[in-house]
């Protein structure tokens, strides 16, 4: 080999060492701390820079992200002396990379250490039933403390959030029966609520349908009454536009008589005073044949009456009436039809009335 190439190509090395050496070239998001001689020279940012060879030489290498950190399990002691296990996660970023190389030796072990003692002492101010329940106050007030803590590390908390929080297995039985007896509670008293609305509908529905039952009711006794006084008005018309004389009205008013007591109102029935007044009038039409009969026996009475007064008068013996005659037996004949045509007409109407009261009030003599 040439003696002049060796040099030329250990000067070549040497420039490619050099250059390489001077070039450094920094990833987005990532941040270089650069040293002088053991002693912090300057940061570097993202993008092409240049540093002295041999002088100068990275340090730390951080990721300026924000950045996830989850706690293990930490046992928190509450104020009313239960031990909880309490997992945190964190959020952070940095926002100097300076600082938190040379501020803070490790600062996640930093963050770590400073978190738990930040929960004791909040949770040691809480009760167990306060520590489940105020979740956003802890994440506040650890917060509040990391963030102020951390400031001058070069690292910003953004977030603080309790995973979770672990009592103990017994407390968890306990917590278990409670919900359950609580759950119970609350479904009897649904179900009783339930029972009772129910009952509350029901006796609405009752009240309503009784209501419109009654109305109903109402409305067709009204109508009812209606029809039967328009019925009784024309009736009345009729009789009085046909003249109708005092036996046809008698009749039916003893017709009438039974159907009084029929009615569903009623609780008892009295006979009224016209009712003698009525059988009166409707034995006398019953009698009128008899009353004719009795006329011409009456007629014949007297003719024979004049022919016995010739007779005392010419000195003969008046005539006397065989009592099987033809005019003494149409006599008693219709008077005896009379007396049985009045005595059944009244027999029938009291009949009828004494069936009437007794349909409607069995009980009652």
């Amino acid at each position: 080999m040439d003696p002049v190439v060796i040099p030329i190509l250990v000067a070549a090395l040497v420039m490619v060492f050099l250059v390489a050496a001077t070039v450094r070239i920094v990833p987005q998001a990532r941040r270089y701390n650069i040293e002088r001689f053991g002693r912090y020279r300057r940061t570097l940012q993202p993008g092409l820079n240049f540093v002295l060879p041999v002088a100068d030489r990275v340090n730390t290498k951080l990721d300026v992200r924000e950045q996830v950190y989850s706690s293990d399990p930490k046992p928190v002691i509450t104020e009313d002396n239960l031990v909880v296990n309490i997992d945190t996660v964190l959020y952070y970023q940095i926002t100097d990379p300076r600082a938190a190389a040379y501020e803070v030796a490790d600062y996640l072990q930093a963050i770590d250490q400073l978190t738990v003692t930040t929960l004791r002492n909040v949770i040691g101010s809480m009760d167990l039933e306060a520590t489940l329940t105020s979740r956003e106050e802890i994440n506040a007030r650890l917060r509040a403390v990391l963030d102020d803590a951390t400031g001058k590390w070069g690292i910003r908390v953004n977030r603080v959030e309790i995973k979770a929080i672990d009592p103990p297995n017994t407390i968890k039985e306990a917590m278990e029966k409670q919900m359950r007896a609580e759950r119970d509670k609350r479904a009897a008293i649904l179900h009783a609520e339930g029972e009772r609305q129910a009952k509350i509908l029901t006796a609405e529905g009752t009240k309503q349908k009784d209501i419109l039952e009654a109305q109903g009711t109402q409305q067709a006794m009204i109508l009812r009454a209606d029809g039967e006084s328009k019925a009784v008005e024309l009736v009345f018309q009729a009789v009085h536009r046909n003249n109708a004389d005092a036996k046809v009205l008698a009749y039916k008013y003893l017709e009438t008589l039974p159907h009084l007591a029929q009615s569903d109102n009623n609780t008892f029935w009295v006979i009224p005073g016209e009712l003698t007044e009525a059988i009166r009038t409707v034995t006398t039409a019953f009698g009128d044949q008899s009353a004719g009969a009795g006329l011409s026996a009456s007629a014949e009475r007297e003719d024979v009456a004049a022919d016995v007064a010739d007779s005392d008068k010419d000195g003969v013996g008046a005539p006397e009436i065989e009592p099987n005659s033809t005019l003494a037996l149409d006599a008693v004949a219709a008077a005896d039809e009379a007396a049985k045509q009045a005595a059944a007409a009244v027999s029938d109407a009291k009949a009828e009335a004494e069936a009437a009261g007794e349909t409607r009030l069995p009980g009652r003599r």
